[in-house]
């Protein structure tokens, strides 16, 4: 039987919207207590809308964490990114707009300007306050934060550290509508297996080849085989030039070996059980350009 909810119990959409590489993904993660969202040093990791649950005694926060949003978006790649970031932004019910700390860009200034034309609330969440020294050098930053915009709050927060975290996941939950919840209890995201794999696998990918191979790469899970003793992956790694295939595969195929033992560690821990992954490269020319297997592949 189900327990009833409490009249006052708050529910709804928190969009975490802001430019690539401030933070979202690292702040989704936190927030919700759970990796969901990937993380690397390089900008537009996240191309996909991650949905991240967090449910408590008197409300439910369902967290989307979207692309950054970034101008020149010239690949049909960045312009899928600019759409799902903005669809997400349109749907909320409270815009979480992240940035960094002592940082103001024309890309932050074009995330503000989606959220003033969305009409959404807003809340600023102020990241990365750990490398501000002393913390009193805050204080005029976020003085003209307020002066950006008619915020309903401000709150700094260290995403990496969880440095304040519980403050913003109260502050969000306020400003929630009165609502019963929108997710079964435990439900912590409405991703399935198969891209959560295909998640890691990408995000193992890009730490490991660094600067040599831009945003040509995706993942694709083609098949699941669940064993007694082990989950079976198969999985093709595809780029999107002729050229790129030995790069990512290295040497004597060691990069990809690499990349293969990075991420099965990392899914063994995910699943809590024993995962065997077979990787293969595969080329689709100038995907990254096409409508057609951007839907294929999932990005959009």
């Amino acid at each position: 039987m189900s327990t009833p909810t409490p009249p006052e119990f708050r529910s709804g959409f928190a969009a975490l919207v802001g430019r690539p590489n401030v933070g979202k993904s690292t702040l989704l993660n936190a927030l919700v207590g759970e990796k969901l969202s990937i993380v690397t040093p390089r900008p537009q990791t996240t191309r996909h809308r991650i949905l991240g649950v967090l449910t408590t005694v008197d409300a439910q926060i369902a967290f989307v964490d979207t692309p950054g949003l970034h101008q020149h978006a010239s690949r049909a790649l960045n312009k899928a990114m600019n759409r799902t970031a903005t669809a997400a932004l349109e749907d909320a019910d409270l815009v979480v707009l992240v940035v960094e700390a002592m940082r103001w860009t024309s890309e932050d200034e074009l995330a503000l300007e989606r959220i003033v034309r969305s009409g959404r609330p807003a809340i600023a969440a102020v990241n990365k306050i750990d490398r501000v020294r002393p913390r009193e050098r805050l204080l005029p930053y976020l003085a003209e934060l307020a002066v950006r915009h008619a915020f309903l709050a401000i709150v700094p927060v260290a995403a990496l550290k969880s440095d304040n975290i519980e403050d913003l996941r109260r502050t969000i939950a306020a400003h929630l509508p009165l609502a019963p919840p929108l997710f079964p209890d435990g439900e912590l995201t409405d991703r399935g297996l198969s891209f959560r794999i295909a998640e890691v696998v990408r995000e193992k990918l890009t730490l490991e080849l660094n600067q040599e191979v831009p945003y040509g790469v995706a993942v694709e899970v083609e098949r699941l085989t669940p064993e007694p003793d082990q989950l079976i992956v198969d999985a093709a790694i595809w780029v999107d030039r002729a050229g790129q295939k030995p790069i990512v595969i290295g040497a004597h195929g060691e990069r990809l070996k690499r990349v293969g033992r990075s991420a099965r560690l990392a899914l063994n821990g995910m699943l809590g059980r024993r995962v065997h992954l077979n990787l293969w490269v595969k080329v689709r020319e100038n995907w990254a350009d096409n409508a057609r297997a951007l839907k294929e592949l999932g990005v959009e």
